[in-house]
């Protein structure tokens, strides 16, 4: 965008216009009303503060530095009020040294910009007839009293034009553009008014003036305390309504007044609360459904006949275990595992498979109710067509238009910021970088598998587990117990510290591409970020669900690592119970963390600001100095928070198998969450600059993407990671003839038919134990479920035939399994339609009303003028031909 009004600009460094063309800021005392959101007249609206420091006061710069500083913003100031904006300075009550400059926006300022911005505005009010829900006696409980916040009036819009004022719905001049509206104006100019020139090159823009110090902050006002209404009675207290009704805690189950919301912060935490909200209430569904699960697998696990065999001294009691590694592991015997065998008879059950069907649907019903709900917030908040009409480029890709090129559409020459050639290297760049990170997280993934594999020798050792002993403790710590938790608080801990190391990276790579509008710039930074985290987070949980025990041999000819250290197994119940430790801990450790990165550091930070001034007390204290010692919201505003729901949607669907427990745990998260949110925002920080939002961005082609793994990812937990198919091969078909000896199907006998047979002196030297053999037995089991023949066979420690029937077992399990939540999942997406027929209604009818008042309005104009135009010219010519006598 190309500014028309003319601009003061430097044109280098070191010379600077005649003083005189400079215009100031008018400089003003503080009037003792600390409510007060107006310039000192009262009538011109505060629309956005900017502070800086007394260059003349500055220890901290040389003289020549802070004598550049202020010239660049000396020139800044004179070109925002050569724009149109008016400013008024006041000296800060608590410290001398800062300078507050406060902007206001004309009337005809916001009309131009509104304009130039495709801000859509009021027409007039919505005359559809709307039916209330069946539903709407229930969630009327639940919502907030509309006496307290008023529901917002729906009008149809259209984009603003100056010249069809008389057509939108203008009561009164000061009120038709909110609050919001005007803070978005305003920070629009001053993103893109210029301060000084280098080398040919323009410089502009407040956020550069930020990022160099000239400006300490810039931010619209809260319009209020958050603890009390405000003493100006021309001030709506929005901020203490918000605060009351959606931040407090005691509003957990109250729905949130997202209209309201939308109106004080703009449409991106607008749709960002209206997701999470739509998120958790469907969260409710899923985590009924998977505490009933969990309840059946706990009135079900007495009943678990493979449990019991484990259990029993006279089936567990006498099978002895091979030793699970080289050397210093001793024999063990298999009832030390009862314990985890009764555990896992809650989480391997017939419930789960139930479970996670019911998942593979319940995810598709969430996405496509979650269009439809958008889609209603698009026509009500006027983002329909925000993506082609409103956004602007960022300021940072026009000061590198340098290069010109032909656009292909218009047939004109358009500047951009590199040519193909250096588009081509950036991107090249930014893989590379991508793909170096992601390995190095794959590596710190390998060097925890090589920890597990290392501190399992020394817990064996250090464990040991005698034939004999009887100690209680045995039954709970044993060597993979004590492993996994170590390996998964050590994994936990590399996670956090990768995260805050990658942040970091992945801004500066997405800063080096330089994309063209604000969304493509989150867009991008989401993709990188996602991808990281996906390894990041995910990479432990996918090595113990699908790898963990898989490759590991058998007791004469076991597999190593790094030709060094042998391949971890599984407990004889299967890696699941492992699984679910490992989720338990990271997605426990990481709510709490960031809880406590989220909460608990603005609040110290804004408590030690508030008790370092301790004048403030004593001295009365304006709005504006008040908001500028909250915490500033961030570049990147929400995307935290949609990462850290992405990566929490992300446990609760892909490995929901394991964990029926995950959507349950999310949800008393999540209405945490949306509480601690809204507190956080309300009262920590300073007020966002209103933004608009479409949608929830690259994050919806991401969900879909997880919802789809999630089916794939949830039938292989089940197949390979748990043991339920083959205990169910085992009942249909190995334990009756021709297999079995049992006259009916049964699970008796699993344990002892399953767990394949080895002999003590097949044992190689490199492997071959320490502990002399227990008692008069010469063979010892493995410990995992390989399924071979016994020695002494002809094809002696080879799959048998069970081991076979399992494997097509498995895989046609996961092919049912897949095609069939595929095919249920493609009829829901089919069925439900991504906009509902109201909203439908609502938008072909305000496309009616704009065309009916703008165009057909300015035809009637049109043809009047022309009417008048041909009444002069024949009243003209009348008396042109008129006799002269007359």
């Amino acid at each position: 965008l190309v500014l028309e009004l003319n601009q003061v600009i430097i044109p280098t460094y070191g010379t600077v216009p005649d003083q005189q063309n400079l215009h100031t800021p008018e400089w003003v005392d503080f009037d003792d009303k600390p409510d007060s959101l107006f310039f000192k007249d009262g009538q011109r609206r505060i629309d956005f503060v900017l502070v800086y420091e007394d260059e003349g006061k500055k220890m901290t710069h040389k003289r020549s530095d802070r004598k550049k500083q202020k010239r660049k913003r000396q020139v800044y100031e004179s070109n925002l009020i050569n724009n149109g904006l008016q400013l008024e300075a006041t000296r800060s009550v608590l410290d001398e040294k800062l300078i507050f400059v406060k902007v206001h926006a004309p009337w005809e300022v916001l009309c131009t910009y509104a304009e130039v911005m495709h801000i859509k505005l009021p027409l007039q009010h919505n005359d559809l007839k709307t039916r209330d829900s069946a539903f709407n006696w229930f969630s009327r409980l639940f919502r907030v009293d509309e006496n307290i916040i008023k529901p917002e009036q729906e009008f149809f819009t259209a984009p603003f034009q100056k010249e069809h004022l008389s057509n939108f719905y203008i009561q009164d001049k000061d009120t038709f553009f909110n609050p919001a509206t005007r803070s978005r104006i305003v920070h629009f100019i001053l993103s893109r008014v210029e301060y000084a020139t280098k080398n040919n090159v323009k410089k502009f823009g407040i956020n550069k003036l930020l990022d160099t110090g000239i400006y300490k902050a810039a931010f619209p006002l809260h319009d209020s305390s958050f603890r009390h209404l405000s003493m100006d009675p021309n001030c709506p207290s929005e901020r203490y309504l918000l605060y009351r009704e959606w931040a407090h805690p005691k509003n957990i189950f109250k729905l949130q007044p997202l209209d309201f919301i939308r109106k004080y912060y703009g449409e991106k935490i607008g749709i960002y609360f209206a997701w999470l909200g739509f998120y958790t209430n469907m969260l409710t569904v899923a985590a009924v459904v998977g505490v009933g699960c969990f309840l059946y697998g706990c009135l079900t696990k007495d009943n678990c006949t493979w449990s019991q065999e484990v259990c029993d001294p006279n089936i567990g009691g006498n099978i002895i275990m091979c030793p699970q590694c080289d050397k210093v592991c001793t024999y063990w015997n298999l009832t030390i595992t009862c314990e985890s065998s009764k555990k896992l008879c809650i989480f391997d059950s017939f419930g789960t498979l139930v479970f996670a069907v019911f998942m593979g649907i319940w995810v598709t019903f969430f996405l496509e109710f979650w269009k439809r709900r958008q889609a209603e917030l698009e026509y009500e908040w006027d983002t329909v067509e925000y993506l082609e009409q409103e956004e602007q480029v960022r300021p940072e890709y026009e000061a590198r238009c340098t290069h010109v090129v032909m656009n292909e559409i218009t047939q004109q020459e358009e500047y951009v910021p590199y040519t193909a050639w250096g588009k081509c290297v950036r991107m090249t760049f930014c893989t590379s970088a991508i793909f170096f990170w992601i390995l190095l997280i794959i590596a710190s993934v390998v060097g925890i598998i090589v920890y597990r594999l290392s501190v399992f020798l020394v817990f064996s050792a250090k464990l040991s587990q005698h034939i004999s002993g009887t100690e209680s403790i045995r039954k709970y710590l044993t060597p993979q117990t004590a492993t996994s938790v170590t390996a998964s608080v050590i994994s936990f801990v590399v996670i956090m510290i990768l995260n805050i190391i990658y942040e970091k990276v992945a801004i500066l790579i997405t800063d080096f591409e330089l994309p063209r509008t604000q969304t493509d710039y989150e867009n991008s930074l989401t993709t990188k970020m996602f991808l990281f985290q996906f390894v990041n987070y995910y990479s432990s949980c996918f090595y113990i669900a699908f790898f963990k025990g898989k490759f590991v041999g058998h007791p004469g000819s076991p597999v190593y690592w790094l030709g060094k250290y042998r391949n971890e197994e599984c407990d004889p119940g299967g890696c699941l119970l492992e699984l679910t430790t490992q989720l338990a801990i990271i997605v426990g450790g990481k709510a709490i963390w960031n809880n406590i990165q989220e909460v608990l550091l603005p609040l110290v930070k804004n408590l030690i600001g508030r008790y370092s001034a301790a004048a403030r007390s004593e001295k009365v204290v304006p709005r504006w100095e008040h908001d500028y010692h909250l915490q500033p919201i961030g570049k990147l505003g929400l995307f935290y928070e949609y990462l850290e729901m992405v990566i929490q949607f992300g446990f609760v669907t892909l490995f929901v198998a394991s964990f029926p427990l995950a959507p349950l745990l999310a949800l008393i998260n999540n209405m945490l969450e949306i509480r601690l949110d809204a507190w956080k925002l309300t009262t920590q920080f300073r007020r966002m600059v209103p933004q608009k939002a479409q949608d929830i961005g690259a994050w919806q082609p991401i969900l879909q993407g997880i919802a789809i793994l999630a089916v794939v990812t949830n039938a292989m937990i089940i197949a390979f990671t748990s043991d339920m198919i083959p205990r169910l091969v085992y009942y249909w078909s190995f334990s009756v003839p021709p297999y079995g000896s049992y006259s009916s199907h049964t699970m008796k006998g699993y344990i002892n038919s399953t767990l394949s047979v080895f002999n003590i002196s097949d044992f190689k030297n490199a492997s071959k134990p320490f502990s002399p053999r227990f008692g008069n037995h010469t063979t010892c089991r493995q410990v995992y479920r390989d399924l071979r023949y016994p020695p002494g066979h002809q094809h002696q420690y080879e799959h048998n035939i069970y081991y076979w029937h399992v494997i097509a077992a498995k895989l046609a399990f996961i092919i049912v399994m897949e095609h069939v939540i595929y095919f249920v999942k493609f009829i829901i997406s089919y069925i439900i339609p991504d906009v509902s027929q109201k909203t439908k209604s609502k938008v072909k009818r305000e496309k009616y009303l704009t065309q009916k008042l703008l165009h057909e309005n300015n035809l009637k104009g049109v043809t009047k003028n022309m009417g008048k135009i041909a009444d002069k010219i024949v009243k003209g010519a009348d008396s042109t031909f008129r006799p002269k006598d007359e």
